[in-house]
């Protein structure tokens, strides 16, 4: 009854920037946390970011000062800007949410994953 959808994915040069939008829904009371990981071929998924609903922010060391994570409390909607990208970045890219519903229930949630890849 909740859904997390992202888009934004593509291919893009090295140096290039991309921008990820993952959109919750359903009976929807409230979204606590939003969050993106990843996972590169031959990885474990990884934690990239994340911002609590207060605003509060957390960054991996290797996407600081690159990527910037905010969210729409309104439309229940997250954005993950990412520039300078670089190979490295490249890997598929799941939204993470734990979200409340209107029957009472809290559970974590995941986007269906969205391909970035970082290529000349």
């Amino acid at each position: 009854q909740v859904q997390l959808v992202e888009s934004g994915g593509g291919l893009v040069q090295p140096g290039g920037f991309l921008t990820l939008s993952c959109e919750a829904s359903g009976n929807i009371f409230r979204i606590w946390y939003m969050g993106c990981y990843r996972q590169a071929p031959g990885k474990q998924r990884e934690l990239v970011t994340s911002i609590t609903r207060g605003g509060r922010k957390n960054y991996a060391d290797s996407v600081k000062d690159r990527f910037t994570i905010s969210r729409d409390n309104d439309n229940n909607t997250m954005y993950l800007q990412m520039q300078s990208l670089k190979s490295e970045d490249t890997a598929v890219y799941y939204c993470n949410a734990k979200i409340s519903t209107v029957s009472g229930t809290t559970n974590d949630y995941w986007g269906q994953g969205t391909q970035v890849t970082v290529s000349s």
